[in-house]
């Protein structure tokens, strides 16, 4: 088999892509471009995403996952292979890095100030964080923040937006001209695309922001906007349920989670229209917070 090698550099870290899939090749061309190069560089992963070999290869075929020669996941049908990149990434980071307190959410910044996203599925994340990286914020990461241990600096992991199911049609609407991948149909999450951020967040994929606010999001498409202040226990509670490596961390991962609470402003907040929230954010916390 014949296998497409490409280097993909994502700040703080560069993987190596293997693929002998053409879907996986061209939707990884389309989605991150000037990020890829066929030029040789030293990688943190080494990663295979492969259509197997005999039979399987031309009977339903599947797409298989390795990194570093583990398959953590089971295979799946081959035209979501992109989608299982996607995510096997994200597996690498929050099962092996070690520098960064790591927080599944969404971070976006403006004027050097960013805002934590911690959102269980369901919860309209995605789609908050495709309107806010299209509409003047800059995208850090859709997925995870990567803090500095013991400091509130949170260092861009950009990757594309994960949307899912009627997410996906809404931002096609939202944003006609932008990059989406091919739709990966019937996974575990439904139907997946990928959405490229807008050229000013891949060209700031090095710029750290600090965490001035921690918004804890709900969708509700039948609420009006309702916005609810966290006490610092509640907040540090709910942060840490989202940490990827809270435990491995130890003292040091405690105390940045409890100095990031301690220093931002902390809500919950149930919407159903995303241009409200924007406007909450702009006006009564992006003024008042001190980075």
């Amino acid at each position: 088999m014949t296998f497409n090698v490409r280097y993909l550099n994502l700040p703080p870290f560069c993987f190596e892509i293997r693929t002998d899939i053409s879907k996986v090749a061209a939707n990884l061309q389309h989605i991150y471009g000037d990020t890829l190069s066929c030029t040789a560089q030293i990688p943190d992963y080494y990663l295979t995403l492969s259509a197997g070999s005999g039979l399987r290869k031309y009977i339903r075929p599947q797409a298989r996952f390795l990194a570093d020669q583990q398959e953590p996941f089971k295979p799946i049908e081959v035209d979501n292979g992109f989608a299982l990149l996607e995510w096997g990434m994200n597996w690498c980071i929050a099962t092996t890095e070690m520098r960064f307190v790591i927080v599944h959410a969404a971070v976006l910044a403006k004027d050097g100030k960013a805002v934590l996203f911690p959102a269980p599925p369901g919860s309209g994340k995605s789609t908050l964080t495709a309107w806010l990286a299209f509409n003047g914020w800059r995208l850090l990461s859709d997925e995870m923040a990567l803090l500095i241990p013991g400091t509130n600096t949170v260092i861009p992991f950009v990757r594309p937006i994960c949307l899912k199911n009627q997410s996906i049609d809404l931002a096609r609407s939202w944003f006609p001209e932008a990059r989406f991948s091919s739709v990966a149909k019937n996974t575990h999450k439904g139907d997946v695309v990928h959405l490229s951020p807008p050229a000013d967040s891949w060209l700031q994929n090095t710029v750290s922001a600090e965490v001035v606010a921690i918004v804890f999001p709900k969708y509700n498409k039948a609420q009006q906007l309702e916005i609810t202040a966290l006490s610092q226990a509640q907040a540090f509670m709910a942060l840490a349920e989202n940490a990827f490596n809270f435990s491995l961390a130890g003292a040091e991962g405690f105390h940045t989670i409890v100095k990031l609470v301690e220093q931002c402003q902390n809500y919950e907040v149930t919407y159903s229209q995303v241009a409200e929230l924007a406007e909450f954010l702009q006006q009564d916390v992006l003024p008042y917070a001190h980075p």
